[in-house]
């Protein structure tokens, strides 16, 4: 039996469809059954891009918000685009689905500021081109809106090869009964047909405050940066996870020296720190966090709360141990004692009242 979780944790999970259904398929049935509604909303992400000296496309796609009838928020379903195994991409666009893209942040953020994510392709563009006083542009299956002096600001364009598929369900913040909150996802999920996808994962947010102080931040570094094999033997990771990678060398070799977090933050800055990390602790460093929290990247896929609370345990037991001002031990080298290291370590801070 799992141990109950005790920190405010969101959790995102990820999800296909099967063929013939969509995110928004799960999203009106979750509506539906707790007597809410579904909205829609815009996603942001990034994609390859194919035009020559343009190394990335930014892009709003289409995800849905599920409330509530008292407007308390259930999930929000959105795309994930590392999720690519199980797609066909010869696959025709589906009526209704489609992408806008552009090339710089700031207009991507305007984008989605006066677009309507429930907008048809034909439409989604004409509130932003009422800003520039300009029309939009019908190339083929593509719009495009270009400003005054032809320079492009956006287009809208097809969603095909089955992008209507991945279905990333991302939970607000949960404190208590975090197990029967997924199981209200995640049931209707395997009932419809949802399966885990080949580079699944399952991400955790936790409160970043706690985490902030040097000790406590050099601690969350030493462990996912000496015990990450140990870590991903334990939690299963999937090997075909896509954005995963081990912390910067010079941001562990800071958290071993029991820097400052200045120092901590100089050595994250120059080695070269980003959210696609095993865990994710850039908001740790910010000045204006987006999303104050400490992020773990690296919990295999799953379409069953169980699977995800025993995973999601260990962690919030080793960050607890992390808080301890007591510098986290390096890992033995034979890889079976790691294990059982870290496991007693994790036994230890679960044997005693959770911090926080």
């Amino acid at each position: 039996m799992n141990r109950p979780l005790h920190r405010r944790t969101g959790f995102e999970v990820e999800l296909l469809a099967p063929r013939g259904a969509s995110r928004r398929s799960l999203a009106l049935e979750l509506a539906e059954r707790c007597g809410g509604r579904v909205e829609p909303v815009w996603h942001h992400d990034s994609e390859p891009s194919l035009v020559p000296g343009l190394g990335r496309f930014l892009h709003l796609t289409q995800g849905f918000r599920v409330l509530r009838g008292t407007g308390e928020p259930v999930c929000t379903l959105v795309d994930d685009v590392t999720i690519l195994s199980d797609l066909d991409p010869r696959v025709s666009p589906v009526p209704g689905w489609h992408r806008v893209l552009t090339d710089d942040p700031r207009l991507l953020r305007l984008l989605a500021e006066h677009s309507d994510p429930g907008s048809s392709q034909p439409t989604v563009l004409d509130n932003v081109a009422a800003l520039w006083r300009v029309g939009v542009q019908r190339h083929g299956d593509v719009y495009r809106l270009d400003d005054a002096g032809g320079a492009t600001i956006a287009l809208a364009a097809p969603q095909g090869g089955e992008r209507e598929r991945p279905c990333e369900i991302v939970t607000p913040p949960l404190t208590i009964d975090h197990g029967i909150a997924l199981e209200e996802l995640l049931g209707p999920a395997r009932e419809l047909g949802f399966t885990v996808p080949a580079e699944a994962a399952v991400h955790l947010h936790l409160d970043g405050a706690p985490f902030r102080e040097a000790t406590s931040l050099a601690n969350v570094i030493r462990l996912f940066g000496h015990w990450r094999e140990t870590l991903r033997t334990l939690l299963s990771t999937n090997p075909a996870c896509r954005r995963l990678a081990p912390l910067p060398e010079e941001l562990v070799r800071a958290a071993d020296r029991a820097g400052s977090y200045g120092e901590l933050q100089r050595a994250a800055g120059h080695g070269g720190l980003t959210k696609f990390f095993d865990v994710n602790l850039t908001q740790l460093f910010s000045d204006t966090p987006v999303r104050d929290t400490i992020e773990v990247r690296i919990l295999p896929g799953a379409v069953h709360a169980d699977a995800i609370l025993k995973n999601a345990g260990l962690i919030e037991r080793l960050l607890e141990r992390c808080l301890d001002p007591t510098p986290l031990p390096a890992p033995p080298q034979d890889p079976a004692a790691a294990e059982q290291e870290l496991l007693q370590l994790a036994d230890a801070v679960g044997r005693h009242t959770p911090i926080g």
